[in-house]
């Protein structure tokens, strides 16, 4: 069980996500240089993770580059993320460590074009970056940013 403050319930690395979420919204507010600095916090944010989650968000992001070259990188509530031409979110990475998890994700907003019928599967989990898992990575993101037929 994760540890908490007592009082609201937050355990000490989600009040550390939501401090860096209200510094994300403070700094959006500037002008010219808002896409360069998202990009580099981002980039900075995916170097300071431990080596294990580090390694998969650094193949996520050269993978979300390559086959998405239309989102840009930012963080998201200090995780690295990719939001369209409007800046919403399409996808976002969230590293193991970050919450205690046994699992780093890669996760799609609503937003993202993987509508599958009534009921499809918005988070995937990720242990290793084998080269079937980078196909399917490449396949979902293209297809979340993909025309609506």
């Amino acid at each position: 069980m994760p540890d908490t403050d007592g009082s609201t319930g937050f355990t000490e690395a989600e009040k550390a996500a939501m401090r860096a979420r209200a510094e994300e919204l403070r700094s959006s507010g500037r002008g010219g240089a808002k896409k360069a600095d998202e990009a580099q916090a981002c980039l900075d944010a995916i170097a300071a993770l431990p080596d294990a989650d580090r390694v998969l968000a650094e193949r996520v992001h050269s993978l979300v580059s390559e086959g998405a070259p239309g989102l840009r990188p930012k963080t998201w509530y200090g995780m690295p993320a990719y939001v369209d031409g409007d800046g919403k979110v399409v996808c976002f990475f969230k590293a193991a460590a970050k919450f205690g998890s046994r699992y780093a994700t890669l996760g799609f907003s609503d937003v993202a074009h993987l509508d599958e019928g009534d009921l499809w599967p918005t988070e995937y989990a990720l242990t290793r970056m084998t080269t079937a898992v980078a196909v399917a990575v490449d396949e979902l993101v293209r297809r979340a940013v993909a025309p609506v037929a």
